[in-house]
C-alpha cells in the first residue's frame, strides 16, 4: 500500500475523504457504499475513483458525450468480478445495433431495490454509469400480474465487446469457457445474490436458462477454485437446472462471500 505525507494516510483513507459528499448523497436513500467499496480496494481502483470524482465536481454536474469506441477502461479484474458474477444471475449484455459497443443490463424485483441501488453506486463510484438513480417502475407479466423491477445500465463501451461475444451464442446466454478466470469471492458473491436462494441446509443457485454442460462447467470451477462441494439437479422443467451447494460446503462458502453479501441479502446464506 502506498502511504501519503499527510499523517501517513492511506490511499483508501484519502479516498473516503474525497467521496464523502458522494456518500452523504446516497445515504438519504440507505445505502452504505463505504461497505461496500472497503472490500475492493487495490491501490490502481482507488486512484481511478477519486479521479472520476474529482472530474464530476469539476464539470459541474455538465455531462459530456463520449463515443463508445473512446470509452476504454481500465476494466480491472474486480470491474470483470462484478460483470461476471451479475452475468451469471439475472444481468445481460447488450450489444448496440446502433454503434459499436456494449453495454450491462442490472436487473431486479421490486423488493432487492436496496440491493441494486448498492450496486448502482458502486459501479458509479468506479466511473462506469450515470449518477441517476435508477426508479422503481412496474410491468404486466404474462400472467396479468403488476410486478415491480428496478433496473440500470452502464455506459456503452467497445471495449466490453468481447463479453458479449462470449458470453452469447446465438443470441442464448450460455456459461463462458473462461469462466474459471473471472470466478473470484465478489463474483461469486454478486451470483448468489442475483440468484441464490437456501433449500435445506444447502444452496440452490438458480441456473435454469443455461444447458446442462453449462451447469457441469460451473459445478467443476465451485470445486476447482474453491473447494466447494455442488451437484446439478433437475429444476423440475425439461432441460432447466439447478447447481446446488451441498450442506458440507456452506460454512466454507460463508467464509468466502460474506464480506462481499449486501445486509440486505445475508438471508440467503445465512
Amino acid at each position: 500500500m502506498y502511504v501519503l505525507p499527510y499523517g501517513q494516510m492511506s490511499l483508501w483513507g484519502l479516498f473516503k475523504l474525497a467521496s464523502n459528499a458522494f456518500f452523504l448523497i446516497y445515504n438519504f436513500i440507505f445505502i452504505n457504499l463505504t461497505e461496500c467499496l472497503g472490500q475492493i480496494s487495490t491501490d490502481d481502483l482507488i486512484l481511478s475513483s477519486i479521479a472520476n470524482l474529482i472530474k464530476l465536481t469539476n464539470n459541474s454536474n455538465k455531462l459530456i458525450k463520449i463515443k463508445a469506441i473512446k470509452r476504454i477502461g481500465p476494466h480491472n479484474i474486480d470491474f470483470l468480478s462484478i460483470i461476471f458474477g451479475s452475468l451469471l444471475g439475472d444481468a445481460h449484455a447488450e450489444r448496440r445495433k446502433q454503434g459499436n459497443g456494449t453495454r450491462i443490463t442490472f436487473y431486479q424485483e421490486g423488493s432487492h431495490v436496496s440491493y441494486l441501488l448498492w450496486l448502482h453506486g458502486l459501479l458509479f463510484i468506479l466511473g462506469y454509469c450515470s449518477f441517476n438513480i435508477p426508479k422503481i417502475q412496474t410491468r404486466l407479466d404474462k400472467k396479468g400480474i403488476v410486478r415491480k423491477i428496478i433496473r440500470f445500465r452502464t455506459w456503452t463501451y467497445s471495449s466490453l465487446n468481447w463479453i458479449h461475444d462470449i458470453w452469447y451464442l446465438n443470441g442464448i446466454k450460455i456459461v463462458p469457457s473462461i469462466i474459471g478466470d473471472f470466478l473470484t469471492p465478489i463474483s461469486l458473491a454478486i451470483w448468489i445474490m442475483d440468484d441464490g436462494s437456501k433449500v435445506g441446509s444447502g444452496l440452490k443457485l438458480s441456473t435454469n436458462s443455461f444447458s446442462y454442460s453449462n451447469c457441469i462447467l460451473l459445478v467443476k470451477i465451485l470445486f476447482d477454485k474453491f473447494n466447494l462441494k455442488a451437484s446439478v439437479q433437475s429444476a423440475g422443467k425439461l432441460n432447466q437446472y439447478h447447481v446446488y451447494i451441498w450442506k458440507e460446503s456452506m460454512p466454507l462458502l460463508r467464509k468466502i462471500v460474506l464480506p462481499y453479501i449486501h445486509p440486505s441479502m445475508k438471508y440467503k446464506i445465512i
